[in-house]
């Protein structure tokens, strides 16, 4: 395992044709902590047995950030998740501008994100944050990609999640920092992280084209390695990404891009 960085997986992603038990035992076994989209889709009594270590799980079910009423509905389904996170002692709980549907489409699209968005968004996780330290949680702020993968969903681009969140600037609310999102929406990798390095809470990485493991696409992630472990980043690192082939293989080629 890496000594630098805590290493993790989103086991929605690796062996698909698995059960979720089989999934988060084995990545526990092979020495990974455990990442997780929507709750309400596991046996809880099971994760709870299962001894694995979450690093990350969705951290609302249903909302958006930037208007009245999915503002309230995020708030209320992410005091559902705190719960629930709680329980199952996740690390961070994930946000994004508006909720995700089937193929990872928004709920709500949104062509234009005007200034009384962006204070509404603001306000809105400002509310998070209170949350975050009434219940004893860290929710995170995930960037997205727009070209490819989530077309429509609003404050998607990392330099909108790092003016949100460092503008609120508490440490209930974190960046969920997304290099294969913002490889595809903006590039400047290191830098990128370099001027997030303050509010990130969780690095996550899959390689571009197609959203595989460290080492099939452009990304030099062994580069990125060194140079989060040069401006003093030691938090965690989680592959959302799909394998290539063996899961095991991806999750090796993973570990040892991210071992320094």
């Amino acid at each position: 395992m890496s000594d630098t960085f805590t290493l993790a997986a989103c086991a929605e992603m690796l062996w698909r044709d698995r059960p979720m038990e089989f999934r988060v035992k084995r990545l526990t076994e092979m020495g990974f902590q455990v990442g997780l989209w929507n709750w309400p889709e596991h046996d809880l009594a099971m994760l709870e047995k299962s001894g694995a270590t979450f690093s990350i799980m969705n951290g609302y079910l249903r909302g958006r950030l930037a208007d009245d009423e999915g503002a309230a509905e995020l708030l209320k389904t992410a005091k559902e998740t705190a719960d629930v996170g709680k329980r199952l002692g996740v690390a961070r709980l994930n946000l994004h501008g508006t909720g995700l549907g089937e193929g990872g489409l928004p709920v709500t699209p949104c062509g234009t994100v005007t200034g009384a968005m962006w204070l509404k968004a603001r306000d809105t996780l400002n509310r998070v944050a209170d949350l975050a330290e009434a219940e004893g949680v860290t929710f995170t702020l995930e960037n997205l990609n727009l070209p490819v993968d989530h077309p429509g969903v609003p404050f998607a681009r990392a330099e909108d999640t790092l003016a949100l969140v460092s503008s609120v600037n508490r440490p209930g609310l974190r960046l969920n920092l997304d290099l294969y999102h913002a490889q595809i929406g903006e590039g400047n990798l290191i830098e990128l992280c370099r001027a997030c390095l303050p509010w990130i809470g969780e690095v996550q990485v899959a390689d571009v084209p197609g959203r595989m493991e460290p080492g099939t696409g452009e990304i030099n992630y062994k580069g990125i390695a060194r140079a989060l472990k040069d401006m003093g980043y030691r938090g965690p690192v989680g592959m959302e990404a799909f394998a290539s082939g063996d899961p095991e293989a991806a999750l090796e080629a993973f570990r040892e891009a991210f071992t320094i």
